[in-house]
């Protein structure tokens, strides 16, 4: 997926036991969407900071997703049951949704856990990538590349720097 492009519609099944759709989140002013997993080391260390920019960009209407895509054949830590499990342990507020056909990563182009997309309030692709410059070491990082994307989105402002390299595990299909 380029910047620019519109969010193709989606449903996926939430840890929550829910089905979640991308119109859930059409009064929000932005939308997170982290493909993620549980087994990666990348996406572990990353957990706890999706968690602060959710909470804290929460009251300025951004809607935060995380999505897992890979195939527990493949890697059996990141098996539905297991992401219930995780999103318990984390207490994640926000929903954890199962990309069990792996069309949503797809549709986005994600070959990274973690790897952010974040769209406007139009849902127009704004940013794309890493979320900030240090993943092993919260205390290291020198920039907040998706906290600066998410401030101008919320701004109606053009992100400065649409698109950073993920760091993180591929993607297992």
């Amino acid at each position: 997926m380029n910047i620019g492009e519109i969010l193709t519609p989606f449903e996926l099944k939430s840890t929550s036991g829910n089905m979640v759709n991308s119109f859930d989140y059409h009064e929000q002013y932005a939308l997170a969407i982290f493909i993620t997993c549980n087994h990666c080391k990348y996406s572990q260390a990353y957990w706890q900071r999706i968690i602060k920019l959710a909470n804290k960009f929460e009251e300025d209407n951004l809607a935060v997703i995380a999505i897992n895509p890979n195939n527990p054949l493949v890697q059996p830590q990141d098996s539905f049951e297991n992401m219930i499990q995780l999103k318990n342990q984390m207490n994640l507020p926000f929903e954890y949704l199962y990309d069990e056909n792996q069309e949503v990563a797809k549709q986005l182009g994600a070959t990274k856990t973690p790897e952010v997309f974040l769209f406007n309030s139009r849902r127009e692709l704004v940013y794309k990538g890493a979320i900030d410059d240090s993943w092993d070491n919260e205390q290291t990082v020198t920039h907040v590349y998706l906290e600066d994307a998410i401030e101008y989105a919320l701004d109606g402002i053009e992100v400065d720097y649409p698109e950073i390299p993920a760091v993180g595990c591929s993607i297992k299909w």
